[in-house]
């Protein structure tokens, strides 16, 4: 388990470090996804070790969720006073989400 720990740290500092010195307005922790999806796809398969950290990881998911909970309730009366600001954002985001992924389907997508 530690091996496939190890691994996946690497590749989230691989993705730190690219994007300290060579993408900074793009999150590490995402160039990181993508170096693993790229190993991953030329190594055709999921190593046992990071699998087994994956499944071990995904089984307790969950748990992450807690501190985005407390933080909703601990900030209630904040959301509560600019409840309108954030719905309009949350449609406003989800429309522009939709739209570009509607877009980008059609442009990608086979011509028949």
């Amino acid at each position: 388990m530690i091996q496939g720990l190890v691994q996946l740290f690497i590749f989230q500092a691989l993705g730190e470090l690219l994007s300290k010195f060579a993408l900074p307005f793009i999150p590490g922790p995402v160039l990181g996804l993508v170096l693993l999806l790229v190993f991953l796809a030329l190594r055709g398969h999921v190593p046992a070790a990071m699998d087994l950290v994956g499944s071990s990881i995904l089984q307790h998911l969950g748990l992450l969720f807690i501190p985005a909970s407390v933080g909703v309730v601990l900030y209630l009366p904040v959301l509560r006073a600019h409840a309108w600001a954030i719905s309009a954002a949350l449609v406003v985001s989800v429309l522009a989400t939709v739209a570009v992924t509607a877009l980008v389907l059609k442009l990608l997508a086979p011509k028949d």
